[in-house]
């Protein structure tokens, strides 16, 4: 997976994932031969323009959606920015008001922030014990001015997969735009847009072994939507900018990628998951597995280790990276919001570790990992 001799066990995989292989091997020929402009007519930027369009198609094939219903996007944060401003400018005139969760990634969540200080009105839904978001209160939530509800579909720390189909029964009908931020989901598990029945999905490439700085969004046709990103008519005019064919190409070869490990990856990362929460239950009895009820994503296992800092154990794990709560948020001495919003308390949250495994993942290295983490521990 392009770990270097002496490097540590990367249990990581929800912040970023490697590229894979054979991705490199179809991004290596783009960057030397695809070099045209894919809107210019002439044979280089014909050339390039058959790369993005079947890297569309490859993408369309895994989310089960039509060409024309994507637009090609920087990665998540632009695709969920997008998404939120974009509909929302567009039914500015109709209501100005917008449902989400208490548990959004902060590309949903400073979103929504950017569009209440101009006036739109956010209410998050919270979340129950295990990280749920019921869909009655987020029909309860919905008014006259209710525009847009964005729910993501599985939690960058807890795993936990939101009942986004049920969600969309109870708000569709009413006439309101629902977008789902799939950036963990994509490549782990099946994520079919008509199943969901969402009228937008976030996804980005280096959550499932495709480069950093490429994405997409999914625009289900008819949907209300409104450019955030201003030029010339690129992606059928929804977002400008020259297309990166190469990194298009390495999302569409990560894309077929995933459609082809479908089933064998969703096994290996639960096994490989599982084995990890068994090791760790061996050394420490009392280990709080959160969500371990709900339906969570097959490779994320957050859990605290009670009375074991998880910052000062990070600091001791030399052979083992993880991380301790979101990523995202590694600089931060709060405990994870998305554990408070579940009603977790902030001594348990602090102790809290984000274990997360991939396709590239080894027995192995989860034993190791796991004899590596209660050492750590034990020099607490």
């Amino acid at each position: 997976m392009g770990r270097l001799m002496g490097d540590p066990i990367y249990l990581d995989y929800n912040a970023t994932t490697p590229v894979a292989q054979e991705v490199i091997e179809a991004v290596i020929p783009a960057l030397r031969d695809l070099w045209g402009n894919p809107s210019s007519g002439h044979v280089f930027g014909r050339r390039a323009l058959e790369a993005v369009e079947r890297a569309r198609s490859q993408v369309a094939a895994l989310l089960g959606c039509e060409t024309d219903e994507l637009v090609f996007t920087s990665g998540g944060t632009e695709s969920d920015n997008a998404a939120i401003v974009g509909v929302a400018e567009s039914l500015a005139d109709r209501g100005r008001h917008i449902v989400t969760s208490a548990i959004e990634h902060p590309a949903v969540d400073q979103a929504c922030v950017y569009l209440e200080r101009r006036g739109w009105s956010v209410t998050r839904v919270p979340v129950d014990s295990n990280g749920r978001v019921d869909p009655a209160e987020v029909e309860a939530a919905l008014n006259a001015e209710t525009i847009l509800v964005s729910v993501m579909h599985a939690n960058n720390e807890t795993g936990v997969i939101q009942p986004i189909r049920e969600i969309a029964d109870r708000v569709r009908p009413r006439g309101v735009v629902l977008h789902t931020d799939a950036a963990q989901s994509v490549g782990k598990i099946a994520v079919r847009t008509n199943d969901l029945g969402v009228d937008l999905l976030s996804l980005v490439g280096h959550k499932f072994y495709a480069p950093k700085g490429v994405g997409a969004l999914y625009i289900r046709r008819g949907t209300p939507f409104a450019r955030t990103m201003h030029g010339a008519d690129h992606e059928s005019g929804r977002r400008s900018g020259t297309e990166s064919t190469p990194l298009l190409v390495g999302l569409g070869a990560a894309c077929a990628l995933a459609e082809r490990e479908r089933t064998e990856r969703g096994e290996h990362l639960r096994a490989m998951r599982d084995r990890l929460e068994a090791a760790l239950r061996q050394r420490f009895p009392d280990l709080l597995v959160h969500a371990a009820r709900a339906a969570r994503l097959p490779n994320t296992l957050s859990a605290a280790i009670p009375g074991v800092d998880a910052r000062q154990l990070l600091s001791r794990l030399d052979g083992v990276a993880t991380a301790a709560g979101a990523a995202c948020h590694t600089g931060e001495q709060e405990p994870s919001r998305v554990l408070r919003a579940m009603g977790v308390s902030d001594e348990v949250a602090l102790c809290t570790l984000r274990l997360t495994v991939g396709r590239g993942t080894t027995p192995a290295e989860i034993d190791s990992a796991a004899a590596q983490i209660a050492e750590a521990a034990a020099s607490d």
